[in-house]
Formats: C-alpha cells, sequence, structure tokens
C-alpha cells in the first residue's frame, strides 16, 4: 500500500484533512502526535504550520515515506498494539485519522486511553473516522454504498463492519472517558470530524 497510497488513497482523504484543519487550526508551539501516520501527508500540514512533529504507524514501509517526506525533524516510530512510546503529558494533539476502524475492536479503547494518556492536560485530541448516521444527498447515499468495497480491498473489511455495527467512534471514545467537544460531519454523512478531550 506504501508504494501506491499517496496517488490512489490521499486524494479521498485530502478534503477531511482540511476541514480538520479548519476546525481545530494549528498553532505553531504545539506538538502534535498523528496515530497511524501512513506516509505523513497529514503531518505535512501540521508541520508546514510550525508545528513539532511525532508519528507512530505499524507499516515500516508507510514510514519510509513518511521520513523523506517530513525530513530529520520528525519523531517517527515503528509500533506494534500496545502502549504508545511516548512519556505522558507530551502533546498538545493527538491525531488518528481513518485509524480506528481499522484497529482490532478489543484494542479501540486502549488505544483510545494511550492516546489521551500522552496527551497534555488542557491538549486536545482530534479523531476522524467514519460515522453511521443519516446521509446527506446522493452522494452520501454513493459512498456508503462504495465504502464496504473500498475496505475489502483495503484487506479490513471484518474490522470496518464490527466498527460499524458498534455504531462508530462516538461509544469507543464515551469508553474510553473521552468527551466529544465538537462533531463535524464531511462526505455526505459518512465521515466525522471529532474534537476530543
Amino acid at each position: 500500500m506504501a508504494a501506491v497510497y499517496d496517488r490512489l488513497l490521499e486524494p479521498m482523504q485530502a478534503g477531511v484533512r482540511s476541514v480538520a484543519l479548519e476546525v481545530l487550526p494549528p498553532d505553531p508551539v504545539w506538538a502534535v502526535l498523528d496515530v497511524g501516520c501512513g506516509t505523513g501527508t497529514g503531518l505535512a500540514r501540521y508541520a508546514e504550520a510550525g508545528c513539532t512533529v511525532a508519528g507512530v504507524d505499524v507499516s515500516a514501509a508507510m514510514l519510509e515515506k513518511a521520513s523523506a517526506r517530513l525530513g530529520p525533524g520528525a519523531e517517527l516510530h515503528h509500533i506494534e498494539p500496545g502502549p504508545l512510546p511516548f512519556g505522558e503529558d507530551r502533546f498538545d494533539l493527538v491525531v488518528i485519522s481513518m485509524v480506528i476502524h481499522e484497529v482490532p475492536a478489543a484494542e479501540r479503547v486502549a488505544l483510545l486511553r494511550e492516546m489521551a494518556r500522552v496527551a497534555k492536560p488542557g491538549g486536545r485530541m482530534l479523531v476522524i473516522d467514519f460515522r453511521f448516521g443519516s446521509l446527506r444527498g446522493w452522494k452520501g447515499q454513493a459512498l456508503r454504498r462504495l465504502l464496504p468495497v473500498i475496505e475489502r480491498l483495503a484487506g479490513h473489511y471484518g474490522e470496518y463492519r464490527d466498527f460499524r455495527a458498534s455504531a462508530g467512534a462516538p461509544p469507543l471514545l464515551a469508553a474510553a472517558g473521552l468527551t466529544i467537544e465538537r462533531e463535524k460531519i464531511v462526505a455526505g454523512g459518512n465521515l466525522a470530524v471529532y474534537v476530543v478531550s
């Protein structure tokens, strides 16, 4: 996936990334962590804004692309499921974009708690993922029908199906003891950007 991600999948995510930056504009003094940073396209926007950036991913190939994109100023870690490789209260913003639905169900709440652990007091989390409520217009309906196909091709349809059956991110955030401060619905109702504390 690393070889084709930026060409095939990133264009679909660029719009929601821009919305996320509008919902919670970056501050140059922030330290930002991207959980599941992939090829670094999301972190690049924060680095361009002057933020100190760090990223973690389970794919060494994705991190290689991220390192080439972000340069030596980015702190990048290859991780396995479990604790994040950072101390407590380190980051002003912790971002996770289109990743939670890929995580095995039994590990989702623990990951969100880890994200909260590494966030500073008063810091925020930005959670972007599928939403399964009402839809807007024919584009929303068409995308809803297309998503299962995309998830099958990506190889994590089982996790997506479970994520959908359990109503997406809001119940997981509540189970992790987190509060949604703001929700921005995008992609015709198929995606949501959650500002979380």
